[in-house]
């Protein structure tokens, strides 16, 4: 049976790309929650089962196979289910998707420091930093690409469900948290990405969350 530890719902951005994959990959796993960054965090992050990834969450494992980081997550749970439910099979769809995954792992770091992921509050929207701005039109721009060119009549960006959407998952939960001015096709994509079942259980769970993290809260939109 896998094994996924994974942080707070409300606010762990990375933990619930690692929780989608295992849903997507259709595997069992047992899944255990572990609250960041309260008084006993620093003696948690160095439990046997957490300290290999230097204490970050997710860290998956299987058996004696650990994993950690959610795009190698991703990739190792595509491999272990024969490569065929986390990217398009279309080389050049394939070849993008991966593109763009890479993009969101490695880049809009102004997005993500200065909008945190918080699932169980709305915001009352704020004028945009000029550095999220330009990061907003470059993402937005990549989604329009993906969809004019692999999406079809489907909601996601390569049509079905996948790892790519994975990766953009935590962007869709900002947006709506923080009423981020989206145009209307990109509203779309995030209406539809936290409609999916699988985000909804997630973003259910964290409202019976008890840990509050201040640094993630703000006062909710009346």
């Amino acid at each position: 049976m896998l094994k996924l530890i994974i942080g707070n719902k409300a606010y762990s951005s990375w933990s619930l790309r690692g929780w989608l994959a295992c849903k997507q990959s259709g595997l069992p796993f047992d899944e255990v929650v572990v609250p960041l960054f309260d008084a006993d965090w620093p003696t948690r992050r160095a439990a046997p089962d957490i300290a290999p990834s230097g204490g970050k969450v997710p860290i998956l494992w299987d058996g004696d196979a650990v994993v950690w980081d959610s795009l190698a997550i991703i990739d190792y749970l595509d491999a272990k289910t024969g490569g065929t439910k986390f990217w398009p099979t279309d080389s050049a769809a394939r070849g993008f998707a991966r593109s763009l995954a890479a993009e969101m792992h490695a880049g809009f770091t102004a997005l993500r420091s200065r909008h945190g992921m918080n699932v169980r509050q709305i915001f009352e929207p704020e004028a945009l930093h000029a550095d999220v701005a330009v990061e907003l039109e470059r993402l937005f721009e990549l989604w329009a690409q993906a969809r004019a060119r692999f999406g079809g009549d489907q909601p996601y960006l390569f049509g079905a469900f996948s790892a790519v959407d994975i990766m953009f998952a935590p962007v869709c939960t900002r947006i709506t948290t923080y009423s981020l001015p989206t145009p209307r096709f990109a509203q779309a994509y995030v209406d539809a990405v936290i409609g999916n079942r699988w985000m909804q259980d997630w973003i259910a769970a964290a409202q019976d969350e008890e840990w509050v993290i201040d640094k993630y809260e703000r006062p909710a939109k009346g």
